[in-house]
Formats: structure tokens, C-alpha cells, sequence
């Protein structure tokens, strides 16, 4: 097969640097793994019972586009009682990334601009690409912290989208309701859609969860079960907006995606009446517990929500950084895999406090003892 074959688009997307710290440590010998992107739990076992019984009912065949009516019903009733939006529908998307790759091809056409924040989730950035748009990304460098008015600054007659992430990955930082509804209102203004990924709103810390959907009526919001229910591999999403979005992305979807997943679309049955208080106190203690260790040696920010923090290095740049502590048998993900800047370092708490405390005696030896010329 040629080289010539490849789509120029291809060329303007990189291999993730996630998977790239994913391959290395299947190749090391029992690490120290605070790199993961999902919790450390296995998925509970009603849900997994519930699937399994979804399968052995026969509903393996494809489902209606949109999703089974009675998760579909589930759903709407919470979004009417939580909106009141006359027309806001939703449907069920094969994970949150379907849902991303659905709103992206429905709405950006050639050159249309998009403003994400930086640092941004990976896959942002890569999917406008595949869609024909234009990345414009927004600092929120050193606090992380989203401002209208920067927001205001970058728009031009050509931006069609702004992407909006609370809890954001990779930084952990919940905007304020004061900070969403200053973003949702200035959407509205200015006539711009306004996507908010929300697939990390059960874990929330030290305040309640807020949308822009609240004070913007045709945000187009994804969220999932991935996350909260520890199903990422089940590929369980949805998305809700006004109506007139939702046809259209049923179309794209009946000729790409096709449908979720049917038997876990039943099983999302059973995730949706479960009680997740536990496991976001579990992992509120967990990132208690990490600051606690780290703090001396690093400027906590961020952490509010999701399960990650965002640590400027306190030497070299992020690259250099996570390649030292690869050596010393730590995983954790450069900065500049999520950002235009390579100053900081991702890790995460989804994992045992046996291993967040081996991760961050690591953490304190690299800031005490950095390698020669450092």
C-alpha cells in the first residue's frame, strides 16, 4: 500500500501521547501507574449482571438509532425536570466520543474556527481537524481558569464553536457558575454554539455541578456513563440540545455509528438508578490524600473535580520531567500532550492509596534530587 494513499488530513493528526505511555507501560515491570484516564474500579456488578441478562434476552441486535425508549424516557425526564427546555431532546451516543465526532460533523464546515481552552482535552483538538475546522485555543494558564472576556477576544465572523469542559480533563478545575454562565450567555450573544462535554459532572468535589445549559438554552451537552459507572470500554454515551440539532445528528449517525451498543444500552438501565455518593467521596479522599503528600513540593491547582492534577514540573520541561520519572519507574503524562506548553505533567488518582503513595514518594524524590543538569 502507497504512502500517497493517505488523506492529507491524516498528516495533521498525530498518535495520541496517551497511548504512547499506554504501549511503554506494558513493556515495564510492575510501574507505578498514575496515568490512567478512567477509574480504577471494575464496573459494578448490577450493571455487569444487567448486560449479561441483555444478552441472554437476545438483545443483541441493532437498536433503534436514537437508543432504546425506555433509557431515552429515563433521561428525558431528568434534562425536563432539570431544564424545562421545550425542545430539547437526546439520544444515545456510543460513548462520549461518538457523541463529540457527531456534533463536530454536523455543525463545522471547511475553515469554520473553533475555540477550545488550553490545555484541552486530546481528542478536541484532533477532531476538529477530521471535521474541516480550524482549532483557536485559549490559555488558561497559570490558574486554569476560564474568562469570558479572553473568550470575547478571539471571536471572529468565522467562529462557529466553542468547547466547553467542567470538571476538565486534564486540569481537574470545575468552573464557577459565575464563569459558565458569563460563557453560556456570551454564546448566546453572539450566536455560536456552545458544546459542553460533561462526562465528568459525577465527580465533583467541593461544589455542586453547574451547566451553561442552565443559562443557554440550545447548548448542545454529551455526558455518559463511561466515568461515572466505570464503563468505558462499554461505550455507553448520550446527548442532549434542541431538537433541530438532534435530527440531524441521528442521520449522521444511522450511517456511521449506527446505534449504541443495544445490550448495554439496557444495562445503562440499571446504571442509572445506582448511587454514586461513594465513589465520589472515595475519590475526593484519594486527591485528598495526594495533595496532602505532594503539596510541599508542588502548587496545588485544580483537582476540583475529575479525577486528575495538572503539577507544573519543578525542573526541565514536562517532557523531560515524565521521561525521568519513567526512569524511576513512574507513569504519569507530559503537559504537552494536552497543550500548546510543555511545563506540566498530568497524573491521576483513580487508583489505590497503596499506589498513590509509591507515586508520590516518586514525586517528592524527582523535585528533591533531579538528574545532573537539572
Amino acid at each position: 500500500m502507497s504512502e500517497e494513499w493517505i488523506a492529507d488530513r491524516m498528516h495533521q493528526i498525530d498518535a495520541s501521547g496517551i497511548r504512547r505511555v499506554f504501549d511503554l507501560a506494558a513493556t515495564m515491570q510492575d510501574p507505578v501507574n498514575l496515568s490512567i484516564g478512567q477509574p480504577h474500579y471494575d464496573t459494578p456488578q448490577p450493571v455487569k449482571d444487567a448486560l449479561c441478562k441483555a444478552v441472554q434476552e437476545g438483545r443483541n441486535a441493532y437498536s433503534q438509532t436514537q437508543g432504546i425508549a425506555p433509557l431515552k424516557s429515563l433521561l428525558k425526564e431528568d434534562l425536563d425536570r432539570r431544564y424545562g427546555h421545550p425542545d430539547r431532546d437526546v439520544f444515545i451516543t456510543s460513548g462520549t466520543s461518538g457523541g463529540l465526532l457527531l456534533t463536530l460533523c454536523t455543525l463545522i464546515n471547511p475553515g469554520d474556527e473553533v475555540i477550545i481552552f488550553d490545555p484541552w482535552f486530546v481528542m478536541y483538538r484532533h477532531l476538529v481537524t477530521l471535521a474541516g475546522g480550524k482549532v483557536v485555543p485559549i490559555s488558561t494558564y497559570p490558574d486554569f481558569r476560564i474568562r469570558a472576556e479572553d473568550v470575547r477576544r478571539a471571536i471572529t465572523p468565522r467562529t462557529r464553536l466553542i468547547i466547553f469542559n467542567s470538571p476538565t480533563n486534564p486540569t481537574g478545575v470545575v468552573a464557577t457558575p459565575a464563569e459558565t454562565q458569563a460563557i453560556a450567555e456570551l454564546a448566546a450573544e453572539k450566536n455560536i454554539a456552545l458544546l459542553s462535554d460533561e462526562i465528568y459532572s459525577a465527580f465533583c468535589y467541593d461544589a455542586e455541578f453547574c451547566s451553561p445549559a442552565r443559562w443557554n438554552d440550545r447548548t448542545i451537552v454529551i455526558d455518559g456513563f463511561s466515568k461515572s459507572h466505570s464503563m468505558t470500554g462499554l461505550r455507553l454515551g448520550y446527548l442532549h440540545a434542541p431538537d433541530y440539532l438532534i435530527r440531524q445528528m441521528l442521520k449522521l449517525q444511522q450511517f456511521t455509528f449506527v446505534c449504541a451498543p443495544h445490550p448495554v444500552q439496557w444495562a445503562g438501565l440499571t446504571a442509572w438508578e445506582m448511587d454514586l455518593t461513594g465513589n465520589r467521596n472515595d475519590y475526593r479522599a484519594r486527591r485528598d490524600l495526594l495533595a496532602e503528600h505532594l503539596s510541599e513540593h508542588y502548587e496545588i491547582t485544580g483537582g476540583e473535580g475529575a479525577f486528575y492534577l495538572f503539577l507544573r514540573t519543578p525542573w526541565g520541561t514536562g517532557t523531560e520531567f515524565v521521561t525521568e520519572a519513567i526512569r524511576r519507574n513512574l507513569l504519569i503524562i507530559p503537559g504537552s500532550v494536552f497543550s500548546a506548553a510543555d511545563t506540566h505533567f498530568r497524573l491521576s488518582f483513580a487508583a489505590d492509596d497503596a499506589t498513590l503513595l509509591k507515586g508520590a514518594a516518586i514525586l517528592r524524590d524527582l523535585a528533591e534530587s533531579p538528574p545532573t543538569g537539572h
